[in-house]
């Protein structure tokens, strides 16, 4: 390393360090202090209720999640909420010969129950997508289609959004990374991946039982601040299966008088569950240039917790943005590795087209997952809103990482997950399949831009 190396080094850690000390600071003053001042671990935050007797399934990629939420809405008996950062009025969730557009299904639904739809407003500004000017016209759109209500939340802070992607359906919800629209890439991807412009790897939770009425609730809180509405208390459903589940949000202070300090469950949750791990940590997400989830990250790798210990990170080629940032923190990580511990992945299709890896997964140890909205940055710990939720259901997730790993890799990945990812994850890596190693490295620049980035945009 040379002299311009460690110098940068030594001044990312600086700004590094600075951005957490805000970051602590932030929380104490809101009365979130524990979450960055303690050790704690454990699959679930105590911050938030747990609710036990759901039934979890994790659809994976638009492909095949969009029938199934086409086909709840299509059933609707009760009432259809959404809300998402932004969805499109001439969406069609499916690609089937005279699939209706998202307009024409929800209006065809409010011939029967109420349709709310709350989306984010836009940018003050038109920097990046959605345009305020988009998001007004899919409003006027969707109150033009029939008795659709459609709200726009511009309660965002400067320089953030409202993040979330939520629907439920009478007694079911869904809680993902996948929005209804089409922009910034084609959201209609499968787990096969066939070649095409853009595919797009992502993840839904259908959820039964008592938790959706939480997810319910949360929506209806979001509701009565833009809309003015306040809804009907929601029916909690009956158990539908044996897992628990948490719902884990960021909620930053001042946004909603129902939390005017602000929610920091999510971070909470995933900062308890990695300092937790003892065998695996897989995660799925569009970017990795959070400082508080790297440094758990490379704790782990520089004492490791076990001989089997295992990180599979798997981000996107070219992220939308931050992509030298995400570099960054991996140059990092791969620096701490001296154990060949870390394998770093992306997914390409069939012919090495791109796939998008705007995924929000991770899994701890075959005994933990989360799955939401919330990227691993600062704007989605701490800025943007978002829901994520958390199930310790270890048959769900054992279920989830092998169906994901044998859809990857092509391969048995029924072994143990350590010897997995020594003998089948760095061989494909080397091959012509569905994975490729991580390319881009940056441990010089890129390092710098995170604790930069988190500096300019958090409050």
């Amino acid at each position: 390393m040379g002299l311009l190396d460690v110098l940068d080094a030594r001044l990312g850690d600086g700004l590094e360090n600075m951005l957490c000390s805000h970051h602590t600071r932030r929380l104490r003053r809101l009365g979130w202090g524990e979450v960055l001042d303690g050790e704690s671990t454990g699959w679930f935050t105590p911050l938030r209720p747990v609710q036990h007797g759901n039934s979890v399934e994790i659809l994976v990629d638009g492909a095949t999640a969009f029938p199934v939420v086409a086909k709840a809405i299509e059933n609707a008996r009760k009432y259809v909420h959404i809300a998402n950062w932004h969805a499109s009025p001439d969406f069609r969730l499916t690609r089937e010969p005279g699939a209706p557009q998202l307009r024409e299904l929800l209006s065809a639904a409010a011939e029967r129950v109420p349709v709310r739809v709350l989306m984010w407003a836009g940018p003050p500004v038109p920097m990046f997508e959605p345009t305020r000017k988009r998001a007004l016209a899919a409003q006027k759109a969707f109150w033009d289609s029939g008795a659709v209500r459609c709200e726009l939340d511009a309660r965002e802070r400067t320089m953030h959004c409202h993040h979330e992607k939520v629907v439920i359906v009478d007694d079911v919800a869904f809680v993902g990374g996948l929005d209804m629209t089409a922009v910034e890439g084609d959201r209609h991807d499968s787990p096969e991946h066939p070649p095409r412009d853009l595919g797009w790897h992502d993840h839904v939770a259908k959820l039964e039982g008592p938790v959706v009425a939480e997810v319910a609730a949360h929506f209806a809180a979001r509701w009565l601040e833009i809309a003015g509405e306040t809804l009907p208390a929601p029916e909690v459903p009956p158990e539908a299966g044996s897992s628990s589940v948490q719902l884990v949000r960021t909620i930053p202070e001042k946004t909603y008088s129902f939390a005017p300090h602000g929610d920091f469950s999510l971070l909470d949750s995933y900062l308890r569950a990695l300092r937790a791990a003892e065998s695996l940590i897989y995660v799925e997400n569009q970017f990795l240039w959070s400082p508080e989830i790297t440094e758990v990250l490379l704790e782990k790798l520089r004492r490791p917790p076990s001989d089997e210990f295992r990180m599979v990170l798997l981000l996107p080629q070219k992220p939308s943005n931050g992509a030298d940032t995400t570099r960054g923190q991996l140059g990092r990580l791969l620096d701490a590795d001296t154990d060949d511990r870390l394998v770093a992945a992306t997914l390409v299709a069939h012919g090495d087209a791109p796939v998008y890896v705007h995924a929000k997964l991770s899994i701890v140890d075959d005994r933990w997952m989360s799955i939401g909205s919330a990227n691993l940055n600062e704007h989605s710990l701490f800025n943007d809103t978002e829901v994520n939720v958390v199930t310790d259901d270890a048959s769900v997730v054992r279920a989830t990482r092998l169906r994901l790993w044998s859809e990857h890799l092509e391969a048995d990945v029924s072994g143990p997950a350590h010897r997995v990812v020594d003998e089948v994850w760095r061989t494909e890596l080397e091959g012509s399949g569905r994975v490729t190693s991580l390319p881009g490295v940056s441990r010089r620049a890129g390092r710098l831009q995170g604790p930069l980035r988190g500096l300019l945009v958090d409050g």
